[in-house]
């Protein structure tokens, strides 16, 4: 039985915060065609902050940037969704007069609810739970300060896909938007690898506040063997940094085959030269006899 038999849209959502004033929102939960009962759920708002370069969420420890999770009201916390059919749950945050400018955060997190008739078609009974993050800014003095610390881009892989790197901190006291643009193309032939009718090339990932965030991102489409000239342009905080390199792509059998090559000339020419001293030494017993 599938674990993930519904789904939560948004996936996150943005606010920008006036104290003293109230906001509605809402988000949709969808139980799919598949699904053979109704789907029992139960929304909760958790606080939301990460935990490492990786940004491990958690949806547990309450700070002064998760205050927003005390904000807010959810108008139908539980219910009930035929298959095939979604519903819209709608949620008002309350701002207090008192509320500091600033990043605020938060997580709206449904569940299959245990305290209903159990649905067979849902396996989930609360070991699992969605969520839909809110980034909240509320309006005023803000610290924005932050740099990118590291833009990597490997001058030699083994394979395809190559993963391309970052490091950002955010030293501020608000969620900032880091954009990445990357382009790549073959060496040799000129062709664009990237970007392509399907995919740009370019990218955005949120850096939260008091954070270090440690990012990667596959470029794929890329031939099995030969050297690929990559740009990696990350905008940030109001500074560019550009990263250019040429990544040679040398799999593991072209570089055996390589090694093998090399010891077979190298041993030709040893036993050449063996050869050679063993005719030259000859000629030398003849003339000495």
């Amino acid at each position: 039985m599938d674990i993930n038999a519904f789904t939560v849209l948004p996936m996150s959502q943005r606010f920008v915060l006036d104290p003293g004033e109230t906001y509605t929102g809402k988000i949709t939960i969808v139980n799919p065609a598949d699904a053979t009962e109704d789907f029992s759920y139960k929304v909760g708002v958790s606080p939301y902050g990460v935990v490492g370069e990786n940004y491990e969420a958690d949806l547990t420890t309450d700070s002064d940037y998760s205050a927003i999770a005390k904000w807010i009201e959810i108008a139908e916390p539980t219910g009930k969704i035929k298959p095939n059919e979604t519903k819209e749950v709608e949620f008002t945050i309350t701002v207090p007069d008192s509320a500091p400018a600033g990043g605020q955060y938060c997580a709206l997190t449904v569940s299959s609810n245990n305290d209903s008739t159990p649905s067979e078609g849902v396996a989930i009974q609360n070991i699992f739970e969605m969520a839909s993050v809110i980034y909240a800014r509320v309006d005023g003095t803000t610290t924005h300060k932050g740099e990118i610390l590291e833009n990597n881009i490997p001058g030699f892989s083994v394979s395809s896909p190559v993963t391309l790197g970052a490091l950002i901190s955010n030293e501020g006291n608000v969620h900032e938007d880091a954009t990445f643009i990357i382009s790549a193309k073959d060496f040799f032939t000129g062709r664009v690898i990237l970007p392509t009718e399907e995919e740009t090339g370019q990218y955005s990932e949120i850096i939260m506040p008091g954070t270090t965030r440690r990012i990667e991102r596959e470029l794929n489409n890329l031939p099995a063997l030969g050297v690929i000239k990559v740009n990696q342009t990350i905008y940030y905080n109001g500074d560019v940094n550009i990263q250019e390199k040429d990544i040679i792509i040398c799999p593991i059998w072209f570089m055996l085959l390589i090694i093998l090559t090399i010891s077979a000339i190298i041993t030709t020419i040893v036993l050449i030269i063996k050869k050679h001293r063993r005719k030259k030494k000859a000629r030398r017993v003849q003339m000495n006899s």
